[in-house]
């Protein structure tokens, strides 16, 4: 069973991942990361002010990632290079992802690619207040990617925001559940284990 998550960056996608895999600890569920499919720097399109945007589409290795996640899903394991941010080149670590009854698929564009949102089961779209979207996004590029607050100011104007009204909202209503990840989400987190596990209840009939 593949449980997809989609949203927007800072909406806690992450975190929803990795309490579900615990969760489901029992089953040992395989993480898959859309991230871990990022082009190299030079294969990545630029604005018109010469600036890398991370945010289309385009900048994943679509055929990799569904390749991957088609043969995950047949039972086969693969290796996939660990995605960092602001890594050197080749310094990615290779890693191996074996298959599992549940496969828990995170990313941007689960539902943009037709092909992953196909092979998806059950999918995830996360709620969140754009300011605290925006307030995590700054903590985290600040602390861990070195980014300057100007330069993530830039990209959730003219690449985060545009591309999420273009390729991820359209998609919301198409989700199975739409998570509130609010001051309450310890009780939507609730509520989607009480749609979820019934599902994964049939896995080990």
């Amino acid at each position: 069973m593949i449980i997809g998550i989609c949203g927007g960056s800072g909406s806690g996608k992450t975190t929803l991942l990795k309490r579900l895999a615990t969760h489901f600890e029992e089953m040992r569920p395989t993480v898959f990361s859309m991230d871990n499919y990022y082009l190299p720097l030079d294969q990545q399109l630029r604005d018109e002010n010469e600036q890398v945007n991370f945010d289309l589409p385009t900048a994943l290795d679509q055929t990799a990632l569904v390749s991957d996640l088609k043969n995950l899903k047949s039972g086969q394991p693969i290796e996939v290079k660990e995605y960092h941010f602001n890594a050197p080149p080749g310094k990615n670590v290779l890693i191996t992802l074996e298959p599992s009854p549940i496969i828990i698929v995170e990313g941007l564009f689960l539902f943009h690619y037709a092909e992953v949102r196909d092979l998806v089961d059950f999918s995830i779209f996360m709620k969140v207040d754009p300011e605290i979207q925006l307030d995590r996004r700054l903590y985290r590029d600040q602390e861990s990617r070195g980014y300057s607050r100007e330069a993530i100011l830039y990209q959730w104007e003219n690449h985060v925001t545009p591309c999420f009204e273009q390729y991820l909202l359209p998609y919301e209503q198409q989700a199975d559940f739409q998570f509130n990840n609010d001051h309450q989400a310890d009780l939507e987190f609730d509520r989607l284990l009480s749609c979820l596990v019934p599902k994964v209840a049939w896995l080990n009939v």
